[in-house]
């Protein structure tokens, strides 16, 4: 017999507090510009035990408009932007190629946290991904050097052969190139934090990038 899916989400809570604390906010104590407040968050979210803080959902859309997003990992945050990084002719990259604007999210359920960025995407310069790529795992290597990402695949043994020549090429030659592999900065114009509330006061604050430097805005949840 299959699950009834309808049973399950009415057997689910939200922000248990046996695995959830949920923080008080204040968006009057933030900082001015929110880097410092990311950062801020993104090492409470690891102090507090929250599994695999650094991954987000990263959403684009193709040259139709139409939307589409997956879950990806974070490279850094610094004032170029929020990295991330994939193959040039991946679909994600297909999309950004074609529109250079992208959002992420962040969720951080261990405190009932998210964070929303939202901005144009920008490609860094070719070294400076191999390098962000070379600093990485023997795995990442290796997973971009198979290569090919987002076309049909023929079979499981066609990526099987693949995938061990390149954890062979990974492991003798580390410095080898991965000519597609491109590093992507999204330059924020909005980035807006929300901390759950357990009565659902929950708060949330909003940055806009204006003319004059970043525009702070409480929003109601």
């Amino acid at each position: 017999m299959e699950p009834d899916l309808h049973e399950l989400l009415k057997s689910l809570r939200v922000w248990d507090p046996e695995l959830t604390d949920l923080p008080a906010f204040d968006p009057a104590a933030a900082p001015a510009e929110p880097l410092p407040l990311f950062t801020r968050w993104f090492a409470e979210a690891v102090a507090a035990g929250q599994t695999e803080p650094h991954t987000m959902s990263l959403a684009t859309a193709d040259a139709r408009g139409l939307p589409d997003v997956r879950i990806v990992m974070l490279h850094g945050a610094d004032d170029d932007g929020w990295s991330f990084a994939t193959h040039a002719h991946s679909r994600k990259g297909g999309h950004l190629a074609a529109r250079p604007y992208a959002a992420l999210a962040f969720y951080w359920p261990v405190l009932g946290r998210q964070v929303r960025v939202r901005g144009p995407v920008g490609a860094a310069p070719a070294e400076e991904a191999q390098a962000d790529l070379h600093a990485r795992s023997t795995g990442a290597l290796a997973a971009a050097l198979t290569g090919r990402q987002s076309a049909v695949l023929g079979s499981a043994q066609e990526l099987a052969r693949a995938s061990e020549a390149a954890w062979d090429r990974a492991r003798h030659a580390p410095d080898t190139p991965a000519p597609s592999w491109t590093l992507y900065r999204l330059r924020a114009d909005e980035v807006e934090f929300f901390q759950g509330e357990a009565r659902r006061r929950h708060v949330r604050l909003r940055y806009r990038r204006g003319a004059e430097g970043w525009v702070r805005e409480s929003l109601w949840p």
